[in-house]
């Protein structure tokens, strides 16, 4: 017989592999395969969800991993929205020829010119 532990509710996406893990650790998981439209809404929480692991990691090597997580969701938009994560890239490596990245860690206070740009 089963123990009865506590339904922890989550109701966020996760890993493709992630149920499979749970349910062989003895888990007995509720899953839903997510519409288009809904996936796009459970991306843009893990997105923020992501950002906001990255902002408290507290460790290099949980930075990391993070950073690692916020790249499979980006990926994951990219794919569900038709674009090419390489057509992302490219557009990455144009802006930051033509205004720079962000190594020189220039805060801007205030400028005149904003719409000059």
């Amino acid at each position: 017989m089963k123990h009865h532990m506590k339904r922890k509710i989550f109701n966020k996406l996760v890993r493709d592999k992630i149920p499979e893990l749970l349910d062989k650790n003895g888990g007995e998981t509720e899953t839903e395969v997510l519409d288009n439209k809904k996936y796009i809404i459970f991306l843009a929480k893990k997105l923020r969800e992501e950002c906001e692991e990255i902002i408290s990691a507290g460790s290099k090597q949980n930075l990391t991993e993070e950073l690692a997580d916020l790249v499979e969701v980006i990926r994951a938009i990219s794919k569900v929205n038709d674009i090419d994560f390489m057509e992302i890239e490219n557009i990455r490596l144009a802006k930051k020829e033509k205004y720079g990245g962000f190594e020189h860690k220039i805060l801007l206070k205030s400028s005149n010119a904003v719409n000059k740009i």
